[in-house]
C-alpha cells in the first residue's frame, strides 16, 4: 500500500483519476491531510463514502505515537520521542521564540555519518524516513500545541542530504500553499558536508537556508570529529557553499560546537578567520550538549565569550546559540538513544 502523506498533489491527482475520481477530489484529500491535518480518512466528511472506502483500502496514513514528551522548565522547549509504525524511535523538538514556533525534525532513524560527539550516530543508520513521516512530525506538534509553526529546521537525527529525495519532497510539501504553507525562507537544512548534494540542492530553485556543521577550522582537526571530512575536505565543501550562495542569494550558516581543549583556542579562532573571511556567512557557536557515551565536555562560559570576541575582532559575523532545553535531553539523538538503551 502507498503512504498517502508522501504523495505530492500531482501524484495524488494521478492516483485518484486512475480510480475514476473527479480531479477536484485530489485537492480535497490533499488539503484534509496537509492543511486540516486529518488523522483518519473518516474525518474527510465532504468526500463520498465510496471515496473514503477507496482511500482506506489503497493507502496508508502515516501516524506517530508520542512515547514521551519532555518540557523545559527554563524556556518551554519541548522534546518529543515518537515511535513509528515499525516500532523505531525518532525525536522532534519544539522551540518557542518571540518570532514564532520552530520545530526541529529528524530525517532518518539513526545516522551513518559517525560524528564523534553526536548521539544520533550511536547504532548507525537504521532506515530513511519518508516525506510523510517528516511531515507528520510537524503536524503532530502542531496538533499538540494548537499553534502555527513558522520555522522548520531539518537538524535532528540523521543527515538530511543522505535522504535527499524524501527531504526535497518534504520541503516542497511543507511549503505548498495547499498545506501549511510555511515560507521556504523559514526552512533550514543542516548538513555535515555531502558536497555533491549541496550543488544539487543549489540548483533546485528553492529559497531555503543551508547550515553546514563545521566544528573545526582545518581538515586535520575536523577529521577527528567528523569522518565525512575524508571524503569531502573543507576546501571542496566551502566551494560548494559558495556555489549555493551564488545560486540562491541565501547566506550560509556555519555551526560550530565548542568542545573544551579541542577546538576552542585562540589559534582555532584565527584559523576560522582564514577559512571564512572571504565568504558571506554567519557563524553560530554552540555550547556542546553533553552525551554520556562520549568523553567530550563543553567549553566553559568564559572561553566561549573570549572565542566570540576574537572572531568579532576579525569581523566574522558570529553569535552564540541560545541554549534551549538545557534541563532536558537536549543533544540530538539523546532521547532516542536513551529510549533504545531502556528497551
Amino acid at each position: 500500500m502507498v503512504e498517502i502523506k508522501s504523495l505530492s498533489l500531482e501524484s495524488l491527482t494521478a492516483c485518484l483519476l486512475a480510480a475514476g475520481e473527479k480531479p477536484y477530489r485530489a485537492k480535497q484529500v490533499y488539503q484534509w491531510l496537509h492543511k486540516h491535518l486529518a488523522e483518519s480518512f473518516a474525518e474527510m466528511t465532504n468526500l463520498p463514502k465510496h471515496t473514503r472506502d477507496y482511500l482506506n483500502e489503497n493507502f496508508l496514513l502515516s501516524q506517530l505515537k508520542i512515547e514521551k514528551m519532555q518540557e523545559s522548565k527554563i524556556d518551554g522547549t519541548q522534546k518529543y520521542l515518537f515511535s513509528l509504525a515499525d516500532g523505531n524511535f525518532i525525536e522532534t523538538v519544539l522551540m518557542k521564540y518571540k518570532h514564532g514556533n520552530s520545530v526541529c525534525i529528524s530525517s532518518q532513524v539513526g545516522c551513518r555519518m559517525g560524528c564523534a560527539f553526536c548521539a544520533s550516530a550511536i547504532g548507525g543508520l537504521v532506515r530513511q524516513l519518508s516525506a510523510g513521516e517528516m511531515l507528520e512530525q510537524v503536524y503532530a506538534v502542531t496538533r499538540k500545541i494548537k499553534q502555527r509553526i513558522s520555522h522548520v529546521v531539518i537538524m535532528g537525527s540523521g543527515e538530511p542530504l543522505d535522504n535527499y529525495d524524501e527531504v526535497l519532497n518534504f520541503i516542497k510539501m511543507i511549503s505548498d500553499q495547499n498545506g501549511l504553507n510555511i515560507s521556504q525562507r523559514g526552512i533550514t537544512v543542516s548538513t555535515c558536508g555531502l558536497t555533491p548534494f549541496i550543488y544539487r540542492l543549489a540548483d533546485e530553485g528553492l529559497q531555503i537556508n543551508l547550515a553546514l556543521s563545521l566544528h573545526a577550522p582545518t581538515d586535520e582537526k575536523r577529521l577527528k570529529l567528523m569522518p565525512i571530512t575524508k571524503a569531502y575536505p573543507l576546501n571542496e565543501v566551502l566551494k560548494a557553499c559558495q556555489y549555493y550562495f551564488k545560486k540562491t542569494g541565501r547566506r550560509i550558516t556555519f555551526e560550530y560546537s565548542l568542545i573544551n581543549n579541542l577546538n576552542d583556542s585562540p589559534e582555532e579562532a584565527k584559523e576560522l578567520k582564514k577559512l571564512l573571511s572571504a565568504m558571506p556567512c554567519h557563524l553560530n557557536l554552540i555550547p556542546l550538549n553533553k552525551v554520556k557515551e562520549y568523553d567530550f565536555t563543553a567549553s566553559n562560559g568564559k572561553n566561549i565569550q573570549d572565542f566570540k570576541k576574537i572572531l568579532e575582532k576579525y569581523q566574522i559575523n558570529v553569535t552564540i546559540r541560545r541554549e534551549m532545553g538545557s534541563d532536558i535531553d537536549g543533544a540530538c539523538g539523546q532521547l532516542r538513544s536513551n529510549a533504545n538503551a531502556a528497551r
